[in-house]
């Protein structure tokens, strides 16, 4: 598994209040004719975790499905090893022929997700590797979980299917998700986030007309119902068996 770092351009109005690591336009470019696109951007970096299946670079004519994973609040800051503590980024550690790309990326100490980062570090994930674009598919856990439905709500057309484990969202959310195929998991004993959380997201995406969503509650478990759902193979064949038929484009 690679260890990485990448330093994207966004716009600035869309990423604000940002704590990854960024430079802004120095005080000559902004005196510059033409230099309007350098002030309204910024350049972010990102680290993260990328994990290439078996087979990846022998089998130069395939397309690969991917997982992005999104982490907890406990394993923000510098330290991409605290990445490996849970999810896909500690499956594969012990299962190389896992047959997905797994991008796992990091978010700074005191941060939470945003989206729009997201998106612009899948985007080069797309350009650079043999992604196979139908088949991109999201999920994370707590903190992540939050950021998986917040995600997939501002960029619905980016994800085949996604896997919120103890988050929540806003009711609104459901709208742009009502083609979702969603598979939420939460434990009934969470003392952290409430099962309701993932209930009422789940209830707001039926009562939208979407019929491809479900909600697994595990009876005895706490906050961590993580370590169930990952090792769980139906869940990354119940991914597989989800393509969008027209995915969005990375943007250029």
């Amino acid at each position: 598994m690679r260890l990485s770092r990448i330093a994207l351009l966004l716009v600035v109005g869309l990423v604000p209040s940002l704590g990854w690591a960024a430079t802004t336009p120095t005080a000559s470019s902004r005196q510059r004719p033409g230099a309007l696109k350098k002030e309204i951007t910024r350049m972010i970096t990102v680290d993260y975790l990328l994990f290439l299946p078996a087979g990846y670079e022998e089998q130069k004519e395939k397309r690969w499905p991917l997982i992005l994973f999104l982490h907890g609040a406990g394993e923000r800051g510098d330290d991409l090893e605290k990445v490996k503590k849970h999810g896909p980024p500690k499956l594969v550690e012990q299962k190389p022929d896992f047959p997905f790309i797994v991008v796992s990326p990091q978010c700074p100490e005191s941060q939470y997700w945003i989206p729009d980062v997201l998106i612009a570090l899948l985007d080069e994930i797309q350009k650079e590797y043999r992604v196979d674009p139908r088949r991109v598919y999201l999920t994370g856990l707590s903190m992540g979980g939050y950021g998986a439905w917040q995600m997939a709500a501002e960029h619905p057309g980016r994800f085949a299917a996604i896997a919120p484990i103890c988050g929540g969202g806003r009711r609104i959310m459901a709208l742009p998700l009502r083609n979702m195929p969603v598979w939420a998991f939460h434990g009934a004993k969470d003392p952290v986030v409430p099962p309701a959380e993932s209930e009422e997201m789940i209830d707001a995406l039926k009562r939208s007309g979407n019929r491809d969503v479900k909600l697994t509650v595990y009876p005895e478990a706490g906050h961590d119902c993580w370590t169930e759902t990952y090792r769980n193979p139906e869940l990354y064949e119940w991914f597989l068996a989800h393509e969008r038929p027209n995915p969005a484009k990375p943007a250029e």
